[in-house]
């Protein structure tokens, strides 16, 4: 969440910097301003009245001390007729607060100065690729294929139970899930973070907290009856561990990292690119959690892709990294890069990762702070990224490690699965 004073002191820079998401945002900005005068104003007027009646208060007691009940009678009626005015003026302020939290919610963070302007993904830009996919070896079958002939994924199963989006891992299929989860924990506590294991569901201050809430909200499973949704990602509940929290200037950074199932709705659609393992409303992610003092973010974020970017050469998979244009970059970040593998069973390059900084966007909803003493107290920022994201990563070594007659396993898992291949 943007802050007010911001937005009014730098209004044309953030409209301008904004507009890098092809939308310009003033009319929202002009909206939130005028709240905001109106918060002031209505304030203001509630303060005269309360210090009027604080201050009657203080002489009806003076009188009735000194015995002058009837001096004291009649400034206790002058007190009695202020309190609708102050109900009133009470109940104008809440609705206006009200307003003025929900037209901040309309407003997503401000792009950094990095991301270029584009409409989506097409108008990303490639910035790292490990292997000119040119020089690759046609791979003939896609995962879903690989799956049923080796009996690893079963689709139909899943559907049975739960419906489509929801995969069976069977045996080796399983195993190799498992040890993937294993070997990434294992990596990112290996570089000092630390594991925590986060709730699955997530109340609506949480979901508001991290930003998914209101943007995300038809993306997202919610309990019948109950003010609790199943996690996006475990960005949610990792981040909120802290939120309304002062954090002393030594405790930083935080490192935190945890795995965690995942669960997104999506909209229903047919075709390659939601098939198989592709597209899934419920899916495992390793996930890594920062925060940092905002001086040093960006050079974290530069951190984070690289260790990520480590485990997709471990795992001998050929990938890129792409950073973000406005137009395909995320509600709550000032920053972003994915990372995208070629899967060669289908000749496609599939998201595994996404990496970013949300500088103070999530940490203003989140009231997260840095004491850095002497009464300096400062928004933190925080940055998150999948390290890795599951599904597609299986989908991926299934079909640039298949053979004629078996599937290999990446040299980094032989100790993990403890087999070397799929036959």
């Amino acid at each position: 969440m943007l802050i007010v004073s911001d937005l009014i002191t730098n209004k044309t820079q953030i409209v301008e910097s904004l507009k890098k998401r092809n939308k310009d945002f003033s009319k929202e900005i002009d909206l939130v301003i005028e709240f905001d005068k109106k918060r002031r104003t209505t304030q203001s007027e509630l303060d005269q009245i309360l210090s009027q009646q604080n201050q009657l208060s203080k002489r009806i007691g003076e009188y009735y001390k000194s015995g002058d009940q009837s001096s004291g009678n009649k400034l206790k009626k002058q007190v009695e007729a202020l309190k609708p005015e102050v109900k009133k003026l009470e109940k104008n302020l809440n609705e206006i607060k009200s307003e003025l939290f929900n037209s901040l919610n309309n407003i997503p963070n401000v792009p950094h100065y990095l991301v270029k302007e584009g409409k989506g993904e097409e108008d990303n830009e490639i910035i790292y690729e490990s292997i000119d996919i040119d020089k690759l070896t046609n791979k003939t079958k896609p995962h879903w294929e690989l799956a049923s002939d080796y009996n690893l994924i079963s689709f139909e199963l899943g559907n049975k139970i739960s419906g489509a989006g929801f995969p069976a891992y069977i045996d080796k299929g399983a195993k190799l899930e498992r040890s993937l989860i294993n070997f990434f924990l294992d990596y990112n506590i290996k570089n000092d973070y630390k594991e925590v294991q986060p709730p699955l569901l997530v109340n609506e201050s949480s979901g508001h907290g991290t930003g998914q809430l209101p943007d995300k909200e038809g993306q997202m499973y919610k309990i019948e009856n109950e003010n609790l949704y199943l996690i996006p990602t475990a960005e949610v509940p990792i981040t909120n561990f802290y939120r309304n929290t002062t954090l002393s200037k030594d405790s930083i950074p935080v490192k935190l990292t945890g795995y965690t199932p995942c669960f997104r709705r999506e909209a229903g659609s047919y075709g390659s690119h939601v098939r198989g393992l592709n597209r899934l409303h419920q899916f495992d992610k390793v996930e890594i959690v920062r925060i940092e003092d905002p001086i040093n973010s960006y050079k974290v974020l530069d951190e984070m892709v690289e260790h990520v970017k480590n485990l997709l050469i471990m795992l001998e998979l050929p990938f890129r990294i792409v950073r973000l244009c406005g137009g395909d970059l995320g509600f709550t970040s000032a920053l972003t890069y994915d990372f995208e593998v070629y899967a060669m069973g289908q000749n496609k390059w599939l998201e595994v990762s996404s990496v970013s900084n949300f500088e103070s966007f999530q940490s203003n909803r989140l009231n997260l702070k840095i004491d850095f003493g002497d009464k300096k107290r400062y928004c933190a920022h925080t940055l998150n990224g999948s390290s890795l994201a599951l599904p597609r990563i299986v989908a991926c070594i299934l079909e640039n490690f298949q053979e004629k007659d078996h599937i290999k396993i990446p040299k980094i898992l032989h100790k993990y699965t403890g087999f070397k291949q799929i036959k």
